[in-house]
């Protein structure tokens, strides 16, 4: 658990960086935005859901995560779909991002199960 808060804390401060490193003109700025608030929220979710009092209130603070994860990837798509930026810059964040969703989604998985018993 302690491995993924800090993954997922490194994520969030590489988003940041992506985000300064990005174009200054509109286009570029207000997809930057939209990753730099989806992609920042990731770890703070996780921690809440580490906090739940129920399987049901972590899954639902998991399923927000996965959520998040979702939108990163769709507006890391569009700054490298667009031309904003290179795909070669962006993949390291873009597998990041796969990879934070199938252990997310294994996780809330195993709880759901778990609750289902």
């Amino acid at each position: 658990m302690e491995d993924l808060r800090k993954r997922t804390k490194a994520f969030a401060l590489r988003i940041i960086r992506m985000y300064s490193s990005l174009p200054k003109h509109q286009v570029a700025q207000v997809l930057g935005r939209q990753v730099l608030r989806s992609g920042t929220s990731i770890g703070a979710h996780y921690r809440e859901a580490n906090r739940s009092r129920s399987d049901a209130e972590f899954l639902s603070k998991m399923r927000l995560a996965l959520q998040e994860l979702d939108e990163t990837a769709y507006w890391l798509e569009l700054l490298v779909e667009s031309g904003i930026t290179s795909a070669t810059k962006l993949d390291d964040l873009r597998q990041e991002t796969d990879e934070l969703i199938a252990i997310f989604v294994t996780i809330a998985k195993k709880v759901d199960k778990k609750g289902r018993r």
